[in-house]
C-alpha cells in the first residue's frame, strides 16, 4: 500500500518486487465529493498497471478507514475509468471492506478457445470445457470448474504454457474454483502469469465474476477460500442481487493492516 507519488511507471512496477508482494495500490486522496471522501486508486504488478484489482481495493479501503480513525468509512473510489462506492468497518487494524466491482461480462469460450489453458492446467479438456466461462470486470479471465477442493489442491499448472495461452487469448489468467457447497462455500486458485503473478493469494474481482456466473444457479452469496496452497489463507465474499438495471454484485473481505510501505 503506497501513497500516490510522482514515481515513473518503471519505479511503480519495482515497488511490489521490493515489498515482496504480487500487487501494489497507489492511493491519491481527491478531497470530498457528494459529502464523502473521493480517492483515486492505481494498481501495479511487476509487469505493469492493471485497470482494477479487487483485493487491492479491499486493502485500500481498510487503510483509508484506519487513517480516518472511524469505525465506519465510506468513500467514492476512482480507478480504471470508473467511479464506484466502497465501505469499510472495523478497528484495531482489522476491517471488513466491500465495494461495487461494476458490471460483469460473461461469455462461453469459442470453439477451441480454452483448450490450451485446460491443457496447461492438466485438466481433461472434454470434462472441464463445458463449465468454462470468459469473465471480465476490466480485463478478461477464464473461470474453470473442478469437482472439489482435493482436485483444486493437486493442480500444478505448466506456467510458461499457461502464460502463452493467456497472452494469445488476451486473458490476464484463469480462476479455478471448486463446486460450491449448498450454502455457497467454495475454494479457488487464481493463476495470472500474464500479469507477472504465477498464483494470487486472493482475487476479489474473479470472485465477483464467479458470483455473477452462479447467480442464476441459486447462489446469491459466496464465500471463497483462497491462498491455502501458498500458506496465505484468505476468504473472499461476494453477494448478488437482481435489479432494474441488471445484476448487482458486491465483493469484499477482511483486511488486516500490517507494515506500511510509504514512499
Amino acid at each position: 500500500m503506497v501513497d500516490e507519488t510522482s514515481l515513473t511507471e518503471a519505479e511503480r512496477r519495482a515497488v511490489p518486487i521490493a515489498a515482496g508482494t504480487s500487487h501494489v495500490v497507489f492511493i491519491s486522496p481527491e478531497g470530498d465529493r457528494f459529502g464523502r471522501p473521493a480517492v483515486s486508486l492505481r494498481f501495479f504488478t511487476a509487469a505493469g498497471e492493471l485497470p482494477a484489482c479487487g483485493h487491492g481495493t479491499v486493502a485500500a479501503l481498510a487503510v483509508l478507514a484506519a487513517q480516518a480513525r472511524t469505525p465506519e468509512y465510506e468513500a467514492g473510489l476512482r480507478s480504471g475509468g470508473r467511479t464506484f462506492l466502497g465501505r469499510a468497518a472495523g478497528s484495531n487494524g482489522r476491517y471488513e471492506a466491500a465495494f461495487d466491482p461494476g458490471p460483469v461480462d460473461l461469455r462461453v469460450p469459442g470453439t477451441g478457445e480454452g483448450e490450451a489453458i485446460l491443457l496447461a492446467l492438466g485438466l481433461n479438456r472434454t470434462n472441464a470445457s463445458a463449465r468454462c466461462r470468459i469473465a471480465s470486470v476490466g480485463r478478461p479471465r477464464m473461470l474453470v470448474h473442478v469437482a472439489d477442493r482435493e482436485a483444486l489442491g493437486k493442480l500444478a499448472p505448466d506456467l510458461p504454457h499457461l502464460r502463452e495461452a493467456c497472452d494469445r487469448l488476451g486473458l490476464l489468467g484463469c480462476y479455478v474454483y471448486s463446486t460450491p457447497s449448498p450454502d455457497g462455500r467454495a475454494a479457488a486458485r487464481m493463476f495470472a502469469p500474464s500479469i507477472g503473478v504465477p498464483e494470487d493469494i486472493a482475487n476479489a474481482n474473479s470472485t465477483a465474476c464467479l458470483a455473477a456466473y452462479l447467480a442464476d444457479q441459486g447462489f446469491s452469496a459466496l464465500a471463497v477460500d483462497m491462498g491455502d496452497s501458498l500458506w496465505e489463507p484468505s476468504t473472499v465474499t461476494a453477494t448478488t442481487r437482481p435489479g432494474p438495471e441488471g445484476l448487482s454484485v458486491r465483493v469484499g473481505g477482511t483486511a488486516t493492516i500490517g507494515a506500511a510501505y510509504l514512499i
